[in-house]
């Protein structure tokens, strides 16, 4: 993909200015959580937000709206999957905080969804990823490709576990 279509160019040159302008390359957690949270489209459509980010996880919550229910009234599955996807793209870059200003690309490239229980209200997604390969790649402030593995656990306003989602990634960063 080339820098002029990757849709990060902009938000991180806007960031990278902002950081600069404030004497400082140290980005703040919450404006990173709020520029993650409105920055696709597809989910500001929706109405999936990234309502906590730190180093260690994300969360993201999915609205209770008919549009999102399938045919028994229960959430959809493909609602749960977003709301997990968001997630844990909101921990990756809580956790990635240090060089996410350097973060090429970062897609999803495989998922495995286990859906427990049928999911009702609104839905609050936690999502971990690999602490481990986040060190390491931190450490090594090289320009690399890297894999890195995550979890996504959702609840329903009961507190019930509806749904868990193994996130598969590989990113691409640039050297720091």
């Amino acid at each position: 993909m080339s820098p002029d279509l990757n849709p990060l160019t902009s938000v991180v040159a806007a960031e990278s200015a902002r950081l600069a302008a404030a004497g400082t390359d140290v980005i703040d957690l919450e404006r990173l959580r709020t520029v993650v949270d409105s920055m696709v489209p597809f989910n500001n459509f929706v109405g999936v937000r990234i309502t906590e980010l730190s180093r260690e996880h994300a969360v993201a919550e999915l609205p209770v709206r008919d549009e999102l229910l399938n045919h028994f009234g229960t959430v959809h599955a493909g609602a749960l999957f977003l709301a997990a996807e968001v997630a844990g793209a909101g921990a990756f870059s809580g956790a990635m905080a240090p060089r996410v200003l350097q973060v090429q690309r970062f897609v999803l490239r495989e998922s495995k969804v286990g859906f427990l229980k049928p999911a009702s209200g609104r839905i609050r997604a936690r999502a971990t990823v690999d602490q481990h390969v986040v060190t390491e790649v931190l450490a090594r402030r090289s320009a690399e490709r890297f894999e890195l593995t995550g979890t996504a656990l959702l609840h329903d306003d009961a507190g019930l576990l509806v749904a868990r989602v193994e996130l598969d990634y590989v990113a691409w960063i640039a050297a720091a």
